[in-house]
């Protein structure tokens, strides 16, 4: 099967274009707002159900906090290849829309949980309704030209950025209710539900998303450009297909996709102790921070990220730019910022928001440039956008898996520690991952012909 090439008329594929893009980049922006208003207070909010549940000990209780991570992703390294494949058979739009209401519904309940498994479960199912990032990604695939993708790409990547600036900063403010604003909030149920306040917001914005999407959104792949591959098997062979037939890609694809692997691992690595950190009291070497500071903090990294891929990624100078020099650049630059956050002193302010923005500048680097490398490849390559970038999702999200995992585990056991293996430890990890990462690529060659990045 081919992948995707434009239909003939240019006034169609005018009209998908302008529509697509300007209503893709709503609804990523609004699902990405819901999605991140959980990171200033999730971790809180595990360790609260973790003692409730018995887990005194500091370092049980914060595993819990990389196992619940874990849910998530886990659920999308099941299920998103099929949810790419999927949208190579039916079309884009319904798989984007199926994701949105699950959404809906599993971050609202997510908010009413009181023990940890049922959180486990929640956490679960959500990652395993959507698939929207690898789809989204496909669907830019199949309106762009390739000279239009590193732009488009860092539009799209405009929206994770403003997301993730606008996102956190409402969770952090809307935890708690009980407390911050009292009134309305002043009752024994809120008090006893701190978090459903925001958990209830993000769910209402993805309703809002997917219903922009069910009126506004046109379809970017035509019944005569889907695949009409019927897959084989039981349910495991479909689960596992587009994972082990990733050896039948183009060594260009693969390497990418590796790539993607290894620097997520790393940056979740981060994500999952971040808070771990920053939460810690400052006589044991944190920083003191409660939900709604770390709310500032990502709302600062969601600033530059937007500054970076919705500004600069559409400059000239960075069409000019070659893409893998910027991918490899940006790795370097978030693994530093990673290396240097457990060195943070709580004052000053400023000098915490060095280290965040390089995260944030290295990150915008790599995501735009590393997935128009990957959707050049794999069009060059005639394979279906859906079933690679599905590909990519899949280890992307199992890499999501494995980070959480071992943050958990390497910060319990360090955590207490008094030598040099302390707390240090799991960031210097990230950082050493960074650079394994920078490494794997030495080997890439690219076969696409556009020589333009």
């Amino acid at each position: 099967m081919k992948a995707y090439s434009p239909p003939p008329s240019a006034m169609v594929m005018g009209q998908t274009e302008r529509s697509g893009m300007g209503i893709l980049f709503l609804v990523v922006l609004i699902d990405l707002i819901g999605f991140t208003l959980v990171i200033p207070f999730l971790t809180y909010f595990i360790q609260d159900l973790a003692t409730v549940d018995g887990f005194t000990d500091v370092g049980k209780r914060d595993l819990w906090v990389g196992i619940v991570l874990a849910a998530y992703t886990f659920g999308q390294f099941l299920f998103t290849p099929i949810l790419g494949s999927l949208s190579d058979r039916i079309g884009r739009r319904p798989v984007i829309m199926f994701g949105l209401i699950s959404n809906t519904i599993f971050f609202i309940a997510f908010g009413l949980a009181q023990g940890l498994w049922f959180a486990l479960i929640v956490r679960f199912l959500a990652g395993a309704g959507n698939g929207n990032i690898a789809v989204t990604r496909a669907y830019i695939g199949d309106i762009s030209t390739d000279e239009q993708l590193k732009a488009r790409m860092g539009v799209i990547g405009a929206a994770f950025g403003l997301g993730f600036m606008i996102g956190p900063f409402i969770g952090g403010i809307l935890t708690d209710p009980y407390t911050n604003f009292g009134g309305y909030f002043e009752t024994s149920w809120w008090e006893s539900h701190p978090y459903f306040l925001p958990c209830l917001f993000a769910g209402l914005l993805s309703l809002i998303s997917f219903g922009l999407a069910i009126k506004q959104l046109p379809e970017s792949l035509p019944p005569e450009s889907r695949s009409s591959t019927e897959r084989e098997g039981n349910y495991v062979k479909q689960l596992l297909g587009n994972l082990i037939r990733v050896r039948d890609l183009s060594r260009p694809v693969q390497i990418l996709i590796l790539v993607n692997a290894i620097f997520l691992t790393s940056f979740t690595i981060m994500h999952t102790t971040f808070i771990l950190f920053t939460g810690m009291s400052i006589e044991n070497g944190g920083l003191g921070y409660d939900a709604k500071a770390n709310g500032y903090v990502f709302a600062f990294v969601g600033l530059v990220g937007v500054l970076v891929q919705g500004v600069f990624m559409r400059s000239k100078l960075a069409q000019r730019l070659d893409s893998r020099v910027m991918m490899v650049f940006g790795i370097l630059v978030c693994g530093l910022g990673i290396g240097w956050i457990p060195y943070l002193s709580p004052e000053p302010f400023v000098i915490v928001l060095i280290p965040m923005a390089m995260i944030a500048l290295g990150n915008g680097l790599f995501q735009p440039t590393q997935n128009t490398l990957l959707t050049l490849e794999a069009k060059s390559t005639s394979l279906d956008l859906g079933r690679v970038m599905g590909a990519q999702e899949g280890y992307g999200a199992m890499a999501r898996i494995i980070g959480p995992i071992v943050a958990a585990f390497v910060w319990a056991e360090t955590v207490d520690r008094p030598d040099k293996w302390d707390y240090h430890t799991v960031f210097r990890l990230s950082f050493a991952l960074a650079v394994l990462a920078i490494i794997s690529q030495i080997t890439l060659r690219l076969t696409h012909q556009n020589k333009q990045p």
